[in-house]
C-alpha cells in the first residue's frame, strides 16, 4: 500500500478553529499509519493529570475544580480536553492493597468521591467533566486484588471466580497501595474479569484509562486491557506506564494509545512544607533528551511516545525557569509527546499560561511528525524536522543550566540548502533570512525554537522518480516510521514519504526529514534492500546522485536499483551493481 493511504491531510481551518488561532500559524503535516487502531489520539493527546499537584488525596470536589478551570483558563479552547484521574481515589488497606467491591473491582473511596443520588462518585465526577465539555480518565494497575482472590468473588457472566484466575505468587506494581497479584490468561474468566472492569468504568462515563506499574512481563495484561477497552464500544484511549522497555516498543504501539518512556518527571524530595512544589527541576525535564530520540522511530498516530506531565503553569513553584519551561514544552512537542499538565490549574500564572497557548508550540506538537535528534555534543542538542510545507522547525538546546551559550547549527547538513526566513516561534518575531548556519545565543537551560522555511523551492527536497517506470521511490505500507521499513516503486503523489531531503552529508532524509535512506544491516552485496532506518550519519546511509541519473551508495558503490527491472507498483528497490539501464536512473522531481 503507498504511503498516500497512510496518510490524510490535517485540516488546518478546522483545527485552527478548535485551538482557536489563525490558521496561517499553524502546519502541520499530515499523519502516519495508525498503530493502535482504536480510531482514538490521532494526534497527542492534550489535558491534565491529578498527580503531580494533588498526589495522595484527590477528592470529586478538587477534580471538579480543575475540570472547570481547564475550561475557564481558555486551555480547553486549545485542545487541553481531558481531566485524568490518577491513584488514590479508591479504598486502599495499607496492609492488604485495594479494597473491592462484590465484582472484585477496586472499591471507590466514599470519603473522597462520594455517592450522589444513586450514582457512584467516579461516575458523578466523570459526569461534571463532561458538563464542562471534556473528556475523563481514571488509573488502574495490572493483575487482580489480592483481596478479590481471598474473597473468591465471583467473575460477571461466568461461573467462574477469582481464585480462579490469580496467580497469587505473581506479584504487580501498584506503587503506592501494593496488594495485586498476576492473572493467568489461560484460564477461563481471566478475560471477562478486565472485560467487566472495563465495562463498569465505561458505565462510569471514562473515556481514558492508564494502566500503570506496566513492564515487558505485563504484556498479557496490555493485550487483556487493549481487548476489554474495545468491547466496551465506547470510545477509551488506553495508555500505559512507566518506563516500558524500547526492546517492546512496537508492541506497545500495537496496542496502546501512548507509553511512558520514562519514570516520573516529579522532583520527589524537593517539595517544601508537606505541598507539592516545586513540582520538577531541570535535571529531570533535561533527562528527556536521550528517550526522545531513542523513541522517535515510535510515534505515529494513535500511539505515541510519552515524557510524562508538563510541569508549567505555577510560576516559580514548577521548579523551572522560563527559558528551562520553554525547553520543556519545546523538547515534547518536538517530539510530538502528549502534553497532560500537572499543575494546578485554579492558580495559573499569567506568563505560563501564554507559554500553554502559544499556537505555534502546539502545532509542532500536533503535526504527527517527531523530531530527530541531529546534534548532541556537549551542551548543545538539536530537533529537527520538516513539514509538509517544506518548513524545517529546529529546536537547539543549551544543556548548561548554569549559563548562556551561544549554539549554531548547519542548516545544509539538515538538508535545508540555500537562504532561509527564519521565525522565532516563542518571540513570534522574523529574525529576518540566513544561509548556512543558524547562530542563536540560548540562555542557562533554555532553547531557541524556530522555523526556517527556504526562501525558494524545499530546500533540495523532492521526489525521486525512476526513468524506466515514471514512479517514485516510496516508503512502504505499514509502520512508516518503523525502523526497517522496506522501500518501493509507486505512483507519485507528493506524500510526505516520497519527499526526500537531501543533505550535505550525502544522506537522503525523509518522513519530515527524520529518517534516512538506508542499505540493509550495512551490507554491501548486490540484491541487499533499501530500507527507512533512523539517520546516524554511517555510509550505508550515505549516497550521491550523479549526473547520469544514478544514486550510488558511498559504503558500497553500487546503485540504487528498481529490482528485476519492475516497473509495477511494489517493485522493491534495492542496490545492484551499476550498469547504466533506466532501471538505475533517477530523476529529481
Amino acid at each position: 500500500m503507498p504511503s498516500i493511504f497512510r496518510r490524510s491531510r490535517v485540516g488546518l481551518a478546522g483545527l485552527a478553529a478548535m485551538l482557536l488561532v489563525p490558521p496561517a500559524l499553524i502546519t502541520f503535516a499530515a499523519p502516519n499509519a495508525v498503530a493502535e487502531n482504536n480510531g482514538l489520539a490521532l494526534t497527542p493527546l492534550l489535558g491534565w493529570s491529578s498527580w503531580s499537584f494533588i498526589r495522595t488525596n484527590p477528592t470529586e470536589a478538587k477534580i471538579e475544580a480543575q475540570a472547570d478551570a481547564l475550561k475557564s483558563s481558555g486551555l480547553a479552547g486549545y485542545g487541553f480536553d481531558r481531566i485524568n484521574l490518577d491513584d488514590f481515589y479508591y479504598i486502599c488497606d495499607s496492609g492488604t492493597g485495594p479494597a473491592v467491591d462484590g465484582n472484585g473491582y477496586w472499591a471507590i473511596d466514599p470519603a473522597k468521591f462520594p455517592d450522589s443520588d444513586g450514582v457512584d462518585g467516579i461516575a458523578a465526577t466523570a459526569a461534571h467533566v463532561h458538563a464542562d465539555g471534556l473528556k475523563f480518565g481514571l488509573y488502574v494497575t495490572p493483575g487482580i486484588a489480592k483481596a478479590a482472590v481471598a474473597a473468591n468473588t465471583p467473575i460477571q457472566g461466568t461461573s467462574d471466580t477469582a481464585a480462579g484466575i490469580a496467580e497469587p505468587s505473581v506479584g504487580e506494581n501498584n506503587y503506592n497501595c501494593g496488594g495485586m497479584v498476576g492473572i493467568d490468561y489461560t484460564k477461563p474468566g481471566a478475560q471477562a474479569f478486565i472485560n467487566g472492569w472495563a465495562d463498569q468504568m465505561a458505565g462510569e462515563g471514562v473515556d481514558y484509562v492508564k494502566l500503570d506499574g506496566v513492564g515487558s512481563f505485563d504484556i498479557p495484561d496490555v493485550q487483556a486491557w487493549s481487548a476489554a477497552l474495545r468491547q466496551t464500544g465506547r470510545p477509551m484511549a488506553l495508555e500505559l506506564s512507566n518506563s516500558l522497555s524500547i526492546s517492546d516498543a512496537t508492541t506497545w504501539e500495537s496496542l496502546a494509545n501512548g507509553w511512558r518512556t520514562t519514570g516520573d518527571i516529579e522532583c520527589y524530595g524537593c517539595e517544601s512544607n508537606g505541598s507539592s512544589y516545586p513540582e520538577t527541576d531541570y535535571a529531570n525535564v533535561a533527562s528527556r533528551f536521550d528517550p526522545a530520540a531513542a523513541w522517535q522511530p515510535y510515534g505515529q498516530p494513535g500511539a505515541w511516545n510519552d515524557y510524562d506531565s508538563i510541569e508549567v503553569g505555577n510560576g516559580d513553584n514548577d521548579g523551572l525557569t522560563v527559558p528551562q519551561r520553554q525547553t520543556q514544552l519545546s523538547l515534547w512537542a518536538m517530539a510530538d509527546s502528549p502534553l497532560i499538565l500537572g499543575t494546578d490549574l485554579t492558580h495559573l500564572d499569567s506568563g505560563d499560561l501564554a507559554l500553554l497557548k502559544n499556537s505555534a508550540m502546539l502545532g509542532i506538537d500536533q503535526d504527527t511528525i517527531p523530531a530527530a535528534r541531529v546534534v548532541d555534543s556537549g551542551n548543545e542538542q538539536v530537533f529537527s524536522k520538516r513539514e509538509t510545507n517544506g518548513a524545517f522547525d529546529i529546536a537547539v538546546f543549551n544543556t548548561d543550566a548554569n549559563a548562556a551559550h551561544s549554539e549554531s547549527v548547519s542548516l545544509p547538513a539538515l538538508g535545508l540548502s540555500g537562504a532561509a526566513t527564519v521565525t522565532d516561534l516563542w518571540a513570534g518575531t522574523s529574525l529576518g533570512t540566513i544561509n548556512g548556519t543558524y547562530t542563536a545565543t540560548v540562555p542557562a537551560g533554555g532553547v531557541s525554537l524556530i522555523s526556517a522555511t527556504p526562501a525558494s523551492g524545499a530546500g533540495g527536497t523532492g521526489e525521486l522518480l525512476g526513468a524506466q517506470s515514471g514512479k517514485c521511490l516510496d516508503t512502504n505500507g505499514g509502520e512508516v516510521y518503523l525502523p526497517g521499513t522496506a522501500e518501493q516503486l509507486w505512483d507519485c503523489h507528493n506524500g510526505i514519504g516520497q519527499e526526500f531531503t537531501l543533505t550535505s552529508g550525502g544522506q537522503l532524509r525523509t518522513e519530515g526529514a527524520t529518517e534516512c535512506l538506508d542499505v540493509y544491516d550495512q551490507e554491501t552485496a548486490p540484491g541487499t534492500k533499501v530500507e527507512l532506518w533512523p539517520c546516524n550519519g554511517q555510509a550505508n546511509q550515505q549516497w550521491t546522485i550523479n549526473s547520469n541519473g544514478t544514486v550510488t551508495s558511498a559504503q558500497s558503490g553500487l546503485c540504487l536499483d528498481a529490482d528485476n527491472q519492475g516497473t509495477t507498483d511494489g517493485t522493491p528497490v534495492i542496490i545492484w551493481t551499476c550498469n547504466g539501464q533506466a532501471n538505475q536512473q533517477w530523476s529529481r522531481d
